[in-house]
């Protein structure tokens, strides 16, 4: 089984650097709309057989172009959204962003039961990710499908495949951002707490659209 993790396009608030995790938060910018419509072409290679998406309308969005390409229709599942920052809503502090930041970056070192101030643990965060994920691959599974796209969100992505690959870690997080509309391929290569093994971080930037955008909080390296 291979999943590819899709980051959302580009919305304002990643534009401007202000935290926004809000349900179901913002639309895409115009520059979001480009990159979701350049998904199809830049995926035409890989056979993807299901598309998942959270219950952010960004990742809605995003998702269109390629479903209406493949005649696919998303799966939404609440616990693909954002690791949520309630106490820093829509601050552009780089205090606040660094803060939030070294919360998730405790949980990919495995201190799980740390909170978000005003919000979920690590082992909350990791409880309802791994739910959707073996629930995405086991439909896919019994479909016979080769490929699943889940299209979700930076921070969550980072946090959960520093944990959940067997050659990425939570060392190396900081090298590793992930632009808008990036895609990150993952094969199921064993079982246990990595099953899985990491074959392309961002390989292709999505057909050159909004490489050089700014990402904003969600993709930018952890300070």
């Amino acid at each position: 089984m291979r999943l590819l993790f899709i980051r959302h396009g580009q919305t304002q608030p990643n534009a401007d650097d202000v935290i926004d995790t809000r349900i179901p938060g913002p639309i895409l910018t115009p520059l979001g709309d480009e990159q979701a419509a350049a998904l199809p072409h830049a995926l035409a290679d890989e056979d993807i057989g299901a598309l998942w998406v959270s219950s952010m309308v960004r990742t809605h969005l995003t998702a269109e172009p390629l479903a209406r390409a493949r005649g696919l229709v998303p799966a939404q599942r609440h616990g693909l959204h954002e690791i949520q920052a309630p106490e820093w809503e829509l601050s552009d502090d780089p205090s606040h962003i660094d803060a939030y930041y070294d919360v998730v970056l405790s949980w990919a070192h495995g201190e799980l039961d740390r909170p978000m101030p005003g919000g979920e643990s690590g082992q909350d965060f990791f409880a309802r990710y791994d739910a959707v994920i073996e629930e995405a691959v086991q439909t896919g599974r019994d479909a016979g499908l080769e490929t699943v796209a889940i299209i979700g969100h930076g921070t969550a992505i980072r946090c959960w495949t520093a944990r959940r690959t067997d050659n990425l870690d939570a060392a190396t997080l900081g090298q590793r951002p992930l632009e808008n509309t990036g895609v990150v391929v993952l094969e199921e290569t064993q079982e246990g707490t990595r099953p899985w093994t990491c074959r392309s971080w961002m390989g292709e930037p999505i057909s050159g659209v909004g490489v050089h955008a700014p990402i904003g909080p969600g993709g930018e390296l952890f300070r």
